[in-house]
């Protein structure tokens, strides 16, 4: 008796688990189906892109990669990679050094009008960026910093992204101040204590701050925009618009592939990175 009676009320409820699930496939499919086709556009002949929208090309080739590679006005593709991976190196840098610093002097130390800043910080997480670029720009050009990196750099370096900044705070408050006791009586001041206690066990908002600082400046087109007119400067996100551009006419089949090849290294810093996302936010008091 008590079998059937776990099997009525577990039947229904697997049957729903099914649609659940199907509903949840049937999204993903739908979700990557333009990833699938730009995939499999790059490596089309260009003028069967439109015309063959199919998943199982007649003709493969691997020429879209060539051409695109060799990029356009004399410049490769080589170059944009490397202006794109310095550009993000110092980005991640700056962001991690500084944000870091600062969300530790936030949780950990006292100085006057804290809580004021506390809330000035935050409240500049609620201004639209598109209200600083006219200010902004014209500081960077008085500076003379235009056509250059150093308006998507250097501020990175004075703790300008406040959601990192609150990260941070939130994982910090979490550790036991005992360490901090500790760590004092033994003779350390507070950078000894940043760089011995702190820093070492905020390894998975460090970690965080770093993974989306990456994708955020790869992906950020509005910037290297706004900032980079030589083409010897472009990074892979510029790049790719030049492919529209070029003889008034698309490039699709170089656009696709080079296209592919920009989203690898996000796609591999997610996959290896993800479970690194999830566990800094979650222990951020962000749940």
């Amino acid at each position: 008796m008590l079998r059937t009676r776990e099997k009525r009320i577990t039947s229904p409820f697997r049957f729903k688990k099914m649609i659940l699930h199907a509903f949840i496939l049937v999204g993903v499919i739908i979700m990557l189906y333009p990833i699938l086709w730009m995939i499999i556009s790059s490596f089309k002949p260009t003028q069967s892109i439109l015309s063959d929208n199919s998943l199982w090309p007649k003709d493969l080739t691997l020429s879209n990669y060539i051409k695109g590679w060799k990029g356009t006005s004399g410049t490769t593709f080589a170059t944009f990679y490397l202006n794109s991976f310095i550009m993000v190196g110092l980005a991640v840098i700056g962001n991690v050094l500084s944000c870091s610093l600062t969300a530790y002097a936030f949780a950990r130390l006292e100085f006057k009008h804290k809580k004021i800043w506390f809330v000035l910080m935050m409240m500049t997480m609620m201004i639209p960026m598109h209200v600083l670029i006219v200010p902004q720009y014209i500081i960077f050009n008085k500076l003379e910093w235009i056509n250059t990196i150093l308006p998507i750099v250097v501020p990175k370096f004075f703790a300008v992204d406040g959601f990192f900044i609150f990260l941070t705070v939130q994982f910090i408050r979490s550790l036991p101040r005992e360490l901090d006791e500790a760590a004092t009586i033994d003779g350390c001041g507070p950078i000894a204590i940043y760089f011995r206690i702190i820093l070492p066990l905020t390894v998975p908002a460090i970690v965080t701050t770093t993974i989306f600082t990456f994708i955020w400046t790869w992906n950020d087109f509005f910037s290297q925009l706004l900032y980079l007119s030589g083409v010897e400067k472009y990074t892979v996100t510029l790049a790719l618009r030049m492919f529209t551009d070029a003889g008034g006419e698309a490039a699709l089949g170089s656009l696709f592939a080079m296209s592919v090849l920009s989203i690898v290294p996000v796609f591999l810093i997610f996959f290896f990175f993800q479970r690194y996302i999830v566990e800094g936010i979650a222990t951020s008091g962000m749940k």
